[in-house]
């Protein structure tokens, strides 16, 4: 059971309710805040103009709505914004929306009725999903057409997800036994005008970009073993003569991964310790550097993955309403927390970041199948009879082509602001955006490293390498061919590829990088 209210959610707190199941409860001390901040305003309401009770909204907020009004008024915004398009978010991502609004609204700074936190919690003990489409926010009024729809939900319209199923909300409310939500005063815009959904799907992102680049670490250490490389490129003596906490991080990573592999060789036995003769060496003194400069490559992905850990982290613990409703100080502050630059640009940093890693993954990728670059391998790494069978030939195709969408959608949404709300709304974050994009390359990259998992295993069990590996990689290569299997023929390979894939998404490998 996760408490929510009067602490700082941290992201071991969202793992744990999004992916092990763990039930919230309200802190019963935060709950009471939420009332006495709920009657605050409720009372400081009365005979004043405040945005979004007594106004309506956007650039028709010069319009005074009356008293008898008020309610269809927040009824009224939630129905109008229910016009997002394109696919569902996946469940998990719909949980995280919730839960990411629920955290904020906790703060007491919304105004809002007990009975709004209390009915978010029974939809997430219950395991029902809002259906909430990609497509609609601009990520600066708040993420306003995706969490209409999840309050669309609340008060018991629209569709849902429930028991892998999508119902109508009334069906599955019913079911579950849950009170559809009544509107006190600001509910409506309550729940609209945050960052709840680019920060609830960002979070998911961080969570699974820490698993793949724990992958890339371990694919990195194996392929330095397949080549039998050089060990002081990964070297404390070598990484602490720069400070970068990130290199420094990675190459310890390294190190620890390939403690005790018979494989990789310590340079001052071969080239240091006795006179080398030969005029033309037949092993390379550096490997390229797709192998070589693993620390300085990917030190700055680990440093921008804990850097967009701590903004969000921030972000879903902060007020993000408008206005922000101060029942200690007697105040009701307008203003734009609402907008969404933190979340869009440290999605936008981590899609470069994770982009950038698939890119080192493809070249690694690329070495093992070239035979002329790596002068050890079959061409392809194939296992079976050159010329009839075709090995990894055509899986590369699919590494190669992600790669470039992933460099494609790098490009951050961050600098696109679209002027709309008849110009209200004049320069916007487009962070839910930034957000979905990062999420398809954090899925793309994935598949990448599935297609380079498959060729390390086949390589590993060319050379009959496996018992000199290290015992770290050792017990991934017996891992990772319990799902794929050595192979000499030619079939189909999607379904490993698709549970390798999985596999790296969800699980860390090395789940003490990142405590």
């Amino acid at each position: 059971m996760v408490v929510i209210g009067n602490r700082y959610l941290n992201l071991g707190n969202f793992k744990t309710i999004l992916f092990d199941g763990d039930k919230i409860a309200l802190d019963k001390s935060a709950l009471k805040n939420v009332e006495e901040n709920h009657k605050f305003l409720d009372d400081f309401s009365h005979n004043k103009l405040i945005y979004g009770i007594n106004t309506s909204f956007g650039p028709m907020a010069q319009y005074r709505i009356s008293e008898k009004d008020k309610l269809a008024l927040q009824y009224n915004l939630i129905r109008s914004h229910c016009s997002g398009l394109g696919n569902p978010l996946p469940e998990e991502y719909a949980k995280a929306v919730m839960l990411a609004r629920l955290n904020t609204l906790m703060l007491g700074l919304s105004g809002i009725h007990k009975s709004l936190a209390e009915t978010i919690v029974a939809f997430i003990n219950n395991d029902i999903y809002p259906y909430i489409p990609e497509h609609g926010s601009v990520g600066a009024s708040g993420d306003l057409v995706q969490l209409a729809q999840f309050a669309l939900n609340l008060i018991g319209e629209g569709d849902v997800f429930y028991k892998g199923k999508k119902v109508k909300a009334s069906v599955a409310l019913k079911a579950a036994k849950i009170k559809p939500l009544q509107i006190h005063i600001r509910e409506g815009i309550a729940l609209m005008n945050g960052t709840a959904a680019m920060t609830g799907i960002g979070l998911i992102n961080i969570l699974k970009s820490q698993n793949l680049l724990s992958w890339s670490i371990i694919a990195s250490s194996m392929i330095n073993e397949i080549v039998e490389a050089f060990d002081d490129h990964f070297s404390e003596g070598l990484n602490n003569a720069k400070i970068h906490s990130g290199q420094k991080k990675i190459a310890e990573t390294m190190r620890h991964a390939l403690k005790g592999s018979k494989l990789i060789r310590h340079r001052p036995d071969h080239l240091y310790s006795k006179k080398v003769e030969v005029e033309v060496l037949k092993d390379k003194v550096q490997e390229y550097y797709s192998l070589r400069c693993v620390p300085q490559i990917l030190g700055p992905v680990y440093d921008t993955i804990l850097n967009a850990e701590n903004v969000l982290l921030n972000e879903v613990n902060s007020a993000n309403d408008n206005p922000i409703i101060d029942h200690k100080n007697e105040n009701v502050y307008h203003g734009g927390n609402f907008h969404g630059d933190y979340v869009s640009f440290e999605m936008d940093k981590l899609k470069i970041a994770v982009a950038k890693m698939s890119m080192m993954c493809e070249r690694q990728l690329n070495y093992l199948l070239n035979d002329k670059l790596n002068g050890k391998l079959p061409p392809f790494v194939n296992l079976g009879k050159l010329g009839l069978n075709f090995g990894m030939q055509g899986i590369q195709f699919t590494a190669t082509s992600t790669t470039a969408e992933n460099q494609t959608l790098a490009y951050p949404m961050y600098l696109h602001s679209i002027p709309n709300n008849n110009d209200n709304q004049d320069i916007v974050s487009m962070g839910t955006n930034a957000a979905l994009i990062t999420k398809k390359v954090v899925d793309n990259t994935a598949e990448i490293l599935a297609i380079e998992f498959m060729t390390i295993l086949q390589a590993v069990d060319y050379l009959g390498f496996e018992t000199n590996l290290s015992p770290a990689t050792q017990k991934i290569f017996k891992n990772l061919r319990k799902i794929a299997p050595k192979f000499t023929d030619d079939k189909p390979r999607n379904e490993e590829l698709t549970k390798l894939k999985n596999l790296i998404l969800n699980e860390n490998p090395l789940k003490n990088v990142f405590s």
